[in-house]
């Protein structure tokens, strides 16, 4: 994906979910993975483009997985149990989603190719489909892989609260932003956040700290390069809205990196283990490595698809 082309937006729906990686630039520390049930408009690792964003499904009703069927049913048949295209994107998220990944496989990611270690130990695959269907549900906000008794939508409650509120008048903007590791407490203008831990707080994704990189952008000046004169238009206080969204932001993260050392056991067992090679796998279809057609003819863009 260079843009957002109209194949793209057809496969657009209620179910969709989107990775992001890099294979044009290098990985740097962190995830090897990122995942978001909206349409990314640009190149999460570099700000630009956007063609390493891959697509979970091929249609907008969910019923054509982006995987080759030969791939699931090899993998079904060495497991003994019938592994689903739900149950293969989260065993791939769990493996890749995590510093561990990309600093054990840091030598062989300099090819910016990603290979994915699959494990032929059932109760093993389960465990990382486990942590990966975990953080999907986190990473979307709750959008996908909602687990049985949560609500779609809703993000788990962490421990960071806002124990100092931030001024909503004009006067009070934030300007700017502190971590205090001592108190592990995040200002932002006046306004406090706390317990925030280190890791938290320093989060990063290939070089790009994320709560660092959403509290610039919401800085009285704003943050990023400008390139229209829209982008003067600037918020002229800081809402509740913005307070509830850096309390799920952080909630997120808080839950992120508390599943990070067990994914770390998890690949290790992996790799020490029996993992299919590529030889085992049949060649992808050249059918599937085509945009998938638009089958609807005229018409509005967004006809026939389901509204969330």
């Amino acid at each position: 994906m260079s843009r957002p082309r109209p194949t793209l937006w057809y496969a657009h729906g209620p179910k969709q979910l989107y990775l992001s990686s890099s294979v044009v630039l290098e990985l740097g520390c962190g995830p090897a993975l990122c995942s978001s049930s909206y349409i990314p408009d640009r190149h999460y690792f570099a700000g630009r483009g956007g063609k390493d964003i891959l697509p979970f499904y091929r249609d907008a009703g969910a019923r054509e997985p982006n995987i080759g069927h030969c791939v699931l049913r090899t993998v079904s048949e060495q497991l003994k149990r019938n592994v689903n295209p739900e149950d293969f994107l989260a065993y791939i998220y769990g493996a890749l989603a995590q510093p561990a990944f990309t600093a054990r496989y840091a030598k062989e990611l300099e090819t910016r190719e990603l290979r994915v270690p699959i494990t032929k130990k059932a109760a093993l695959f389960e465990k990382v489909r486990a942590a990966g269907a975990r953080l999907l549900w986190l990473h979307t906000y709750g959008e996908r892989f909602v687990p049985k008794g949560k609500k779609r939508g809703q993000v788990p409650h962490g421990a960071a609260k806002c124990v100092k509120a931030v001024p909503g008048g004009a006067g009070g903007y934030p300007e700017s932003f502190e971590y205090n590791d001592a108190a592990r407490t995040l200002s932002v203008g006046v306004g406090e956040f706390a317990p925030i831990s280190r890791e938290v707080f320093e989060f990063e994704v290939s070089g790009l700290k994320v709560v660092h990189s959403w509290l610039k952008y919401r800085m009285k000046k704003g943050g990023g390069k400008k390139s229209s004169p829209l982008d003067d238009i600037r918020p002229e206080r800081w809402t509740g809205q913005f307070t509830t969204e850096l309390l799920e932001l952080l909630w997120v993260l808080e839950a992120t990196v508390a599943v990070y050392p067990e994914q770390a056991k998890y690949l290790e067992e992996v790799a020490s283990g029996p993992c299919f090679q590529a030889d085992e796998f049949p060649p992808v279809p050249a059918e599937m490595r085509k945009p998938p057609v638009v089958r609807s003819a005229g018409g509005d863009l967004f006809e026939g698809l389901d509204e969330e």
